[in-house]
C-alpha cells in the first residue's frame, strides 16, 4: 500500500491545530512556534505533492479510495488535477507567512485585559482553516468536499468574530459589535449557499445512486446517466449558488467586506486569498464536470454578473475611506474577472482564471499584509490618517507599492498575466464582455494609485512621523511574496504547464473548442 500522501497533507494541519490548542496558556510563545513549524512542515508536503504530479499523466493523481458510508454510496475519495495541486501550493505557501505576520494579533494588551481570546485558539483555528481548505482542494466524492466545504466556516467564525482588527476608532464595545455583525453575517450568508448546495447534493444522489464525482462523470460522458434537462439545471444552480456565496460573486458578495474590515490583516487573507478560492476551484471541478449543459445553459447570465462584480467592485473601491474595504471591493473585482475566465469557455480563459487564483492570493496577500502593518503601527484603518509614510519608511512604503501595482495588474508582475488571458480568451468567444472589462483595469489603477498618493506621498503628519519601517520579521513575510510576484510575472510557465492539461480536460467535459479566430495567419 503506498504512502497516502494527500491524506497526510491535510491530516498535519488537523493534527497541528490539536496540539497547538492544547499548549498551555503560559506558553504562548511555544504555541506559535508550534503553529509555525507544522505549517512549514505541511508546506514540505505540499512541495513533494507538486513533485511527484505529473502534468501529462491521468487526469486524478495519488488517488485515495476507502469505503466510508456503504449504504449511502459514501467514499473517503481523494485525488488532484494540476488546477487542484497549483491551490494546494498556494495554501501551503500563504499559510505560514499568515502565522509570522499575525505573530502578536492574538497577544493579551499590555493592560492584562481578557477581551482577547487565548493566543493558542489564534494560530490553532489557522491551521484548522488550512487542513479543511485542503481536503477539499483534494475530494473528489461530492459528500466528502461538502463537509469541508462546509466545516471550515466554523474556525472562520471564531477567527472573525473573537480575534478581530484592534484599530477601531470607536472603542471596544463597538469594536466587538462590528465584529460579531461580521462574522455573523459571514456565517448565515455562507450557511444559507451550503444549505441549498445540500439539498442539490442529495437531488445528485438520488439521480446517480453515488457521489463519486469521477464515477458520475464517467457514467454521463458514456451516456449510462441521463439527467433531464431540468433536472440538471436545478442541480447546477444548487451548487453554483453556494460557490457563488464563497467566491464573492455580485450581489451575493457583501459579507466580504464586513469581515475582512474586522478581521486581523492575515485573518483577512485567509479569507480572500485561501478560503475564498475553494469557491471558484469547486466551480471548475464540480459544476463544469458534473452538469456540462447546464453550466453551457447559465453562462450568459453568469458572465454578466461577473461583468457586474467587475466593474462594481473596482467602483465601490474607488469611493472608500478604509484602506481594508478598499481592498476588499478591490478583491470581488479581481474574483469577477475568476470567474468570467471560467465561464468563457475557453482554454486561454480557464488557464487564465486557474492562473488568476494563484496570482490573487500572492498579491492580495502582499497588498494585505504590509497594509496590516501599517495600520498596526498607526492604530487606523482610515486612509484620511495617513500622509508622507514613504519619507518615514520608505521600505514599508516600497513593499506596499509593489503590492498595489500587482493589484493593478502591471505588466512584469504576476496578475497581468493572468488577466491578461482571462481577456483574451474572454474576447474570443464574447467581444462585449471584453471590452466592458477592461474598464476594470483602469478602475484599479485609479484606487490603487490613489491609496498609494494618500497615504504615502505629501507631507508627513505628526502621527506618522515616527514610524518605525518593516521590522525582520515583517520583511521575512513581505519579501519571498513580492519575489513571487516578479517571477510569475516573467516566467509563468511552471504554473501554466501544470494547470494547463486539466484546463484541456474540463473544455472537454463541457464539448467545447476555442473559436477559430477571423483571420487567418499568414504562412
Amino acid at each position: 500500500m503506498s504512502f497516502p500522501l494527500l491524506t497526510a497533507t491535510a491530516a498535519l494541519p488537523a493534527v497541528g491545530a490539536v496540539a497547538t490548542a492544547a499548549v498551555p496558556a503560559a506558553r504562548r510563545t511555544a504555541a506559535k512556534w508550534l503553529a509555525l513549524l507544522v505549517s512549514l512542515a505541511t508546506l514540505a508536503l505540499a512541495i513533494v505533492v507538486l513533485v511527484r504530479f505529473d502534468p501529462g499523466g491521468s487526469r486524478y493523481q495519488l488517488t485515495e479510495s476507502h469505503a466510508w458510508i456503504k449504504n449511502f454510496g459514501v467514499r473517503y475519495e481523494l485525488g488532484v488535477d494540476g488546477i487542484a495541486v497549483a491551490l494546494i501550493a498556494l495554501t501551503a505557501v500563504l499559510i505560514p507567512f499568515i502565522i509570522l505576520a499575525g505573530w502578536h494579533d492574538a497577544d493579551p494588551l499590555e493592560t492584562g485585559s481578557r477581551r482577547w481570546r487565548p493566543t493558542q485558539g489564534f494560530f490553532a483555528l489557522i491551521l484548522a482553516v488550512e487542513a479543511m481548505v485542503l481536503i477539499s482542494f483534494e475530494s473528489t466524492d461530492v459528500f466528502l468536499f461538502y463537509i469541508f466545504f462546509e466545516a471550515m466556516l466554523i474556525p472562520m467564525y471564531f477567527l472573525i468574530g473573537g480575534f478581530g482588527d484592534r484599530a477601531h476608532a470607536q472603542g471596544e464595545a463597538a469594536a466587538s459589535t462590528q465584529r460579531s455583525y461580521a462574522a455573523v453575517k459571514f456565517l448565515l450568508y455562507n450557511l444559507v449557499g451550503g444549505l441549498i448546495m445540500l439539498a442539490a447534493v442529495i437531488g445528485l444522489y438520488v439521480v446517480a445512486g453515488n457521489f463519486s464525482l469521477q464515477e458520475i462523470a464517467q457514467a454521463r460522458a458514456n451516456g449510462s446517466l441521463h439527467m433531464a434537462t431540468s433536472t440538471e439545471r436545478w442541480l447546477f444552480l444548487g451548487f453554483f449558488f453556494a460557490f457563488a456565496v464563497k467566491a464573492p460573486l455580485w450581489p451575493l458578495h457583501t459579507w466580504l467586506p464586513n469581515a475582512m474590515q474586522e478581521s486581523t490583516a492575515p485573518v483577512a487573507v485567509l479569507i480572500t486569498a485561501v478560503v475564498d478560492k475553494v469557491g471558484t476551484f469547486a466551480m471548475l471541478r464540480f459544476c463544469l464536470q458534473l452538469f456540462p449543459q447546464a453550466s453551457k445553459w447559465a453562462t450568459p447570465v453568469i458572465l454578466v454578473l461577473a461583468l457586474i462584480s467587475i466593474v462594481y467592485g473596482a467602483l465601490l473601491a474607488v469611493g472608500q475611506r478604509d484602506i481594508k474595504r478598499l481592498v476588499a471591493y478591490a478583491s470581488i473585482s479581481h474574483f469577477g474577472f475568476i470567474i468570467m475566465g471560467i465561464f468563457a469557455m475557453t482554454s486561454q480563459g480557464q488557464s487564465g482564471a486557474t492562473l488568476y487564483m494563484v496570482n490573487h492570493g500572492i498579491s492580495t496577500a502582499a497588498l494585505m499584509l504590509v497594509a496590516g502593518f501599517l495600520i498596526s503601527r498607526r492604530g487606523s484603518r482610515l486612509i484620511a490618517d495617513y500622509g508622507g509614510v514613504q519619507k518615514v519608511a520608505p521600505v514599508l512604503a516600497g513593499t506596499f507599492l509593489i503590492g498595489g501595482l500587482a493589484t493593478l495588474s502591471l505588466p512584469g508582475l504576476a496578475p497581468f498575466v493572468s488577466e491578461f488571458l482571462v481577456l483574451v480568451g474572454t474576447f474570443a468567444r464574447y467581444p462585449v464582455i471584453g471590452i466592458i472589462a477592461t474598464f476594470g483595469i483602469v478602475l484599479a489603477a485609479l484606487y490603487t494609485l490613489v491609496l498609494y498618493q494618500r497615504t504615502m506621498t505629501g507631507p508627513v503628519k505628526p502621527e506618522v512621523s515616527a514610524m518605525p519601517d518593516l521590522r525582520v520579521r515583517e520583511l521575512v513575510v513581505v519579501a519571498p511574496l513580492i519575489v513571487l510576484l516578479i517571477f510569475l510575472g516573467v516566467y509563468p510557465k511552471p504554473v501554466t504547464d501544470i494547470v494547463n492539461p486539466a484546463v484541456k480536460q474540463t473544455m472537454s467535459d463541457v464539448h467545447k473548442t476555442d473559436p477559430k479566430p477571423s483571420v487567418e495567419a499568414a504562412k
